[in-house]
């Protein structure tokens, strides 16, 4: 890329040193030539969505209560990260054949009516468009695209939904089975995008 861009990172796995995402997410951000890199790490998981924190959803904005907008204040900070990113770069293992719970409560935190997406006499239609968003994925033994996998469509769908359509899925999947090549061939993948 010629022009530096806005990035945000978002990180979901458990570990930190040995990650396959992490060390893909990394290498893809060397490459990107960015002008800044908000990092949101998810290890240490984001609260869950309550009850008060539908409520306050719900809650016209003019509306709401100091304690609503309190309730909703890390979302609208986690919302206001994308918001402003160009690129969006998303590492996530597969858990159980599916995206990390902690990965799934930052989607719950940013999916919100009226801030990233709306609806329209013709369904939703998201708010975030003209972005690009990467999706770094590792996995043991899960083979990313096959009928196993409920993580990479589950993501590729969220981000349409918000509006983000242009997204690329590099995966070092089944390691477990394909051992160091799996990872050298998503690294392979990041070197020719």
């Amino acid at each position: 890329m010629t022009n530096p861009k806005n990035i945000l990172r978002v990180d979901s796995s458990a570990r930190h040193g040995g990650s396959s995402s992490r060390a893909l997410t990394d290498t893809l951000i060397a490459k990107l030539n960015p002008a800044a890199v908000v990092s949101r790490d998810l290890s240490n998981a984001l609260p869950f969505v309550t009850e008060n924190w539908v409520h306050a959803n719900f809650t016209d904005e003019a509306e709401r209560t100091e304690e609503q907008k309190a309730e909703l204040a890390l979302s609208d900070s986690l919302v206001a990260e994308l918001v402003a990113a160009d690129i969006v770069v998303i590492g996530s293992p597969i858990y159980n054949f599916g995206v990390p719970a902690a990965l799934k409560a930052w989607i719950d935190m940013i999916a919100r009516a009226r801030k990233t997406f709306h609806y329209t006499d013709n369904g939703p239609e998201g708010l975030l468009t003209g972005k690009k968003a990467y999706v770094l994925m590792a996995s043991g033994g899960t083979e990313v695209g096959s009928e196993i996998d409920f993580a990479s469509g589950y993501l590729r769908h969220v981000l349409g939904f918000i509006g983000i359509d242009d997204v690329t899925i590099i995966a070092a999947d089944q390691q477990m089975m394909r051992g160091d090549d799996a990872l050298s061939q998503a690294m392979d993948r990041i070197e020719a995008a």
